[in-house]
């Protein structure tokens, strides 16, 4: 079965400047081979620490950035190379919902604005009319002529959401869509995307270090760590069954509701930072904080390769059941 969405071995690497000169110190590699698959009608989750890349490769996939190298292919067609004038019939089908609401939205437009602007870049007719819209992300008609600044974030977060619904998308890629908003509204919007998928038949790749949030809405998870993708499995077998060292000291981390499991479980503390990406270690990136890391993991970069049908994982001593 093709995939909506499918990258190979993508990779994003960034100048680094320094002085007076701009002279060019080196390059930080943000994202490193990452390979993922999107299918029609579900989401895959993608998690990991702040700085691990997750933001690069959304920007990468909506080709808000260029690769550097890699293929990006959605609906059979390769993206990594177009430029702006053929990459202008794409943006109707693969729509972005960013972090920050506020940051993306004018200020000085009005909302009804904000929503036909997608329509004005594409040379389109609106196919149903702003205050319809609003009303299908929970707002009221009558926010239309209002601008972003008179919102709250959960409201905002729902305007940018419709903007994204407004030119009816086949995969929207969500940056961290609920990272900046009070618990009780990040499960409204998290509902709210959910029965929009159900409406639309919308594809989604959900972007969070939130592993409660990832754990409602996902279908499939994928891990990453430091530019690279470490683990991917459906949402039970990663959650129930983690194979990499890095998942399970993720997973050990999130609190259980359950007092007495909480009290019971082992917690799992990685030693030390979250190397540079400018210098990363050697063979396994992972390694320098891994409790289980051996020689090879030193000498030897770990791919990922299948431990259970739809369960791959890149490391050299996975914990398979």
């Amino acid at each position: 079965m093709t995939a909506l969405l499918e990258t190979r071995e993508l990779v994003k690497r960034f100048p680094v400047r320094h002085g007076l000169t701009r002279r060019l110190a080196g390059h930080v590699t943000a994202v490193d081979g990452v390979s993922l698959r999107v299918e029609a009608g579900e989401t895959l989750g993608l998690v990991g620490e702040s700085g691990c890349g997750k933001s690069t490769v959304a920007r990468l996939l909506t080709r808000l950035e260029r690769p550097t190298s890699g293929t990006i292919r959605f609906a059979g067609q390769d993206l990594a190379d177009l430029d702006e004038q053929a990459l202008r019939p794409v943006r109707r089908e693969l729509q972005m919902v960013f972090q920050d609401p506020f940051s993306s939205l004018n200020p000085r437009q009005t909302v009804r604005r904000i929503l036909a602007s997608s329509h004005r870049y594409q040379g389109l007719t609106p196919g149903e009319p702003v205050e319809q819209l609003l009303e299908r992300v929970g707002l009221r008609a009558e926010h239309a002529d209002r601008h972003p600044h008179e919102f709250s974030g959960g409201q905002a977060q729902r305007i940018g959401i419709a903007r994204a619904l407004a030119l009816r998308p086949k995969l929207v890629v969500c940056d961290e869509p609920v990272s900046a908003l009070d618990v009780s509204v990040q499960a409204q919007i998290l509902n709210l995307l959910q029965d929009l998928q159900d409406e639309y038949g919308l594809a989604y790749l959900f972007i969070a270090h939130d592993l409660g949030a990832v754990r409602q809405i996902s279908t499939r998870i994928a891990v990453m760590y430091l530019g690279a993708v470490v683990e991917t499995a459906d949402r039970d077998t990663l959650l129930g069954s983690p194979a990499h060292p890095y998942t399970r000291a993720l997973l050990s981390a999130v609190p259980l509701p359950d007092p007495d499991a909480e009290r019971a479980r082992e917690r799992i503390v990685l030693r030390g930072d979250l190397p540079s990406p400018l210098n990363p270690p050697s063979g396994c990136r992972f390694r320098s904080r891994c409790p289980i890391a051996a020689d090879r993991c030193a000498a030897e970069r770990p791919v990922l390769r299948e431990v259970a049908p739809g369960h791959e994982v890149a490391c050299h001593y996975p914990e398979t059941l």
